[in-house]
Parts: structure tokens; sequence; C-alpha cells
């Protein structure tokens, strides 16, 4: 064996148990007490600390163009940090070109990953086009290649109207696909948007106000029935409100595949933020929501509701934050003129995870939403999601005594220049993120490398019910 981690506590999530955990040539090959360590093997002594599978963070754009920039963190930058987070899979979004089959698309975003990222990484489709027989027949060839997931919006100039949405999910049902959306009304957020320009509401407060509770609501519903009258299962990405958690129980409960996604930002803070000295800073689509709605979302997770936590993680600098105020060409700017995104992806797990060393949830439901159901909603548990025989050697020592308070200067390690975390105090903090066995962060700092991450193909996904 290459490696022995002796002493600590596996966490599953069904389980805890004290346990010996053996990796060789990247791969968990022996689990049990009193493990022997053979020669040149290297020996980690993890008593008093957790043994967890690494997180996979299933919604990122890195390097991403939106609002006449791109994402700060490439997919260096942005893997980096995950690994420091102990987020060992990370999973981006490909946006479909007009016209691109999604073969083309997935080969032409994989060229700017596969020589950067630091840990293993796979792929989202957004579709923007299937306007023909071609374009939407084209979705097969990507679930061959081993991409099976695709992603539509139900809001900005490039998503798919109702009857789009349709077609793609009647396609995802036969030839093995998960179909996610982005939910939001269009039109009445349009409405909104030109409603309150008219009215001089330029802050970053009418950015919640023109995509708020019920704008997102009403659309969480009517993708679930859509879903419903396909006969196929969805992914609701980011969701932030009430309504919608609502909406995803009752179809749950119904027997219906309805799985969702939520982000620690939309835990963590409420729409007050955007009352605050920097507001533009947390401007981001979906916005925060009221407390009710963050209720909502955190009951959600306790009931098993709530399927995944992933980031959305699409940072933006400071200086371009501030086209809220004067965009770039010096004219005056407004709450449209913010990129949209935050920070997350160094800080999702550190967070959930110390909510669980606080009592909130359990650290096997922790590792449950931050690892094991990503790996089965994306068709990759064959490989990741558990400290398991047989799997990637994606492991985290997690020390539950260690606290840390997020300073984007001292102890983050992704491009921006701040972050919306910033003071934010977590306890518990790991100490250790290994990738196939590869130790990428010590505690410190980054000890990776530059592409030695691997794209990950997934199984074609067939969700039947409510299996999470």
């Amino acid at each position: 064996m290459d490696l022995l981690i002796k002493g600590g506590k596996v966490v599953t999530a069904k389980t805890t148990f004290k346990a010996d955990v053996a990796v060789k040539n990247g791969k968990i090959v022996a689990i049990g007490n009193g493990l022997k360590a053979e020669k040149d093997t290297e020996v980690v002594d993890a008593r008093g600390k957790l043994v967890l599978p690494g997180a996979i963070d299933g919604h990122t754009h890195l390097a991403m163009p939106f609002g006449g920039t791109i994402s700060t963190d490439d997919y260096y930058a942005g893997t980096r940090s995950a690994a420091c987070g102990g987020t060992t899979t990370v999973f981006d979004f490909i946006l479909q070109s007009q016209g691109e089959p999604m073969l083309d698309s997935i080969k032409r975003r994989d060229a700017l990953a596969a020589p950067d990222a630091a840990v293993d990484y796979s792929f989202h489709i957004g579709v923007t086009d299937v306007t023909t027989d071609k374009m939407l027949d084209s979705m097969e060839d990507a679930v061959k290649f081993g991409i099976p997931s695709f992603k539509v919006f139900m809001v900005y100039d490039f998503g798919v109207d109702d009857g789009s949405f349709y077609k793609v999910l009647q396609k995802a049902k036969k030839i093995g696909a998960l179909v996610g959306v982005h939910a939001e009304n269009r039109d009445v957020n349009n409405v909104l948007v030109k409603q309150y320009l008219s009215e001089g509401k330029v802050e970053p407060w009418w950015h919640y106000m023109s995509k708020n509770e019920d704008v997102e609501g009403e659309a969480d519903v009517r993708a679930i029935n859509l879903a419903k009258m396909a006969g196929t299962s969805l992914y609701i990405v980011h969701l932030a409100d009430k309504q919608g958690m609502d909406a995803v129980t009752a179809a749950r409960a119904e027997g219906y595949p309805i799985f969702a996604e939520t982000c620690p930002q939309y835990l963590n803070f409420t729409k007050e933020v955007y009352k605050s000295k920097r507001a533009q800073d947390y401007v981001c689509s979906p916005p925060m929501k009221g407390k009710v709605s963050q209720d909502a979302i955190w009951a959600g997770i306790k009931n098993g509701n709530i399927a995944t936590l992933a980031t959305d993680h699409c940072p933006f600098t400071k200086a371009e934050k501030d086209w809220g105020i004067k965009q770039k060409n010096g004219k005056p700017g407004n709450f449209t003129t913010i990129p949209n995104g935050c920070a997350g992806i160094e800080n999702m797990y550190p967070y959930i995870l110390s909510e669980a060393n606080k009592g909130r949830i359990s650290f096997n439901r922790a590792v449950e939403i931050s690892a094991s159901n990503p790996a089965k909603l994306f068709g990759l548990d064959h490989l990741k999601g558990a400290v398991e025989v047989g799997l990637d050697a994606d492991i985290v020592i997690y020390d539950p005594k260690k606290s840390l308070t997020v300073n984007n200067k001292k102890n983050m390690h992704g491009d921006l220049d701040h972050t919306i975390w910033e003071g934010a105090k977590v306890k518990g903090y790991p100490v250790a993120t290994y990738s196939r066995g590869k130790l990428v962060f010590d505690g410190k700092k980054f000890v990776g490398e530059k592409g030695y991450g691997q794209l990950i193909k997934c199984r074609p996904i067939r969700h039947k019910g409510p299996i999470l």
C-alpha cells in the first residue's frame, strides 16, 4: 500500500466508525482496525480526527464569460481553491453555443480545463439550442461520451421556452440523462426590472426585488409540472425559496424523482445583505431570500428533501462588482450591470461541516449532501462519493477542534480580491485533502499540481423515484 490513514473516525452517509484506511494506486484498498503498513507506506496519524470523502461540488462556473467580463477563477485557481476546502471533484458548466453540437461543446471546454485542473472534474451542459432535431439528438452523443447531465435556463436571453424545456426532458428520459434547471420567471423578472429602473430604483436591493420569492417559486412549480408531464426526473439547482421547497417536498412525497440543490449562501445569508455597505458583492441569481425561505431550506436539509449542496461558484472582482455604480465605460450603473455571482468553492465543505460540528445536522447528513448524493445523482458513485473499498482515494482528514476565521488574503486560495465569507468563523477544518491518494492540501497551503485533475466520465442516469 502507498498510504495508511490510522486511527481516525470514518464518516459515511449512514454510519460513523473508527477504522484505518489503506490506499494503493489512488484507490481505497482496505478499511479496518489494526491494518499494518507495508515497506515504504506513508502512515498518517488521524487519531481524534474524522476521515471523510472529498466533497463533490456539482455547480461551478469557472472562467465563465458573463456580463461583459469573465469569472475570476480559472480552472487552476478554482480547483486549487476547491482542494484547500476539501472538495476533490468539481462539476463545471459548459454553455452550448448556437448551432454547436453538444459533443463539440464538451471538447471545446475540456481543452481549457485539462491543462489546468488540480483536482478531478466533469461537466454539465447548459442547453441553449435545441431548435433542430440535430441539436436535440446531440444530447445522446454527450451521454455516450460520459456527460449525461444537462441544464436549461428559464431566465436570461439565452434561456429556453417551456416547449424546448419539455423536449429536453423527453429526450433525457430516452437516453439516460438528468436535466437540471435554473428556475426563475423570465417574463415577470423582465417586467419588474423595467419598472424599477423607470422609477430610478437602481441599488442592489432591487436585484432581489426583481427576482423575489414569487419569481423563483412560480418557476420551480412550473418546472416540476413539466417534469411530471414528461415522466422523467428533474434537478432544481440553487433552490432558495420556500414555495419551491414546498413543491419539491410534495412531489417527492408523491413518488416523483425530483431533486433539489441548495448553496451555502442561502443557508447563511438573507436578503438583508442587499442593504449592506457593499451590497453589490452579494448579487447572484437567484438572490438570497428572506428568513422564512432560509428556514424552509434548512428544514429540507434536515428532512432529506434537499438532495445536494453546491456552490454556484462564479466570482467577480470588487471593481467588476462596482459596475453597479459606474459601468466600465464610465456610464452610470445599476443593479442589472453588476456581474452575477459569488465565491464559495473553498467555503462549502468547511461551512456545512462546521454546522454539523455545532450540532445543527449530523456529520453523516453533511457528507451525504456534499459527497454521496452528488455521486449518485450524476452517475459517478462507482468512483467517488464515499470512503469505501474500490473507490478513488478522495479523502479529507478533518479536525473538529481546529477553528478558522475566513480571511481572503491569509487563508483563501482562489484569485479573487474579496469574499462574501470574510470574517466567518467555522468550527473544525480540513487538515489534509487527498485526491486519488495524492496530498493536495496539507492544512495550510495547496501542495497539488496544475493539470493533475482528470476528466471524470459519468454513467447514464435513470432515476425512477426519490432515491435520495
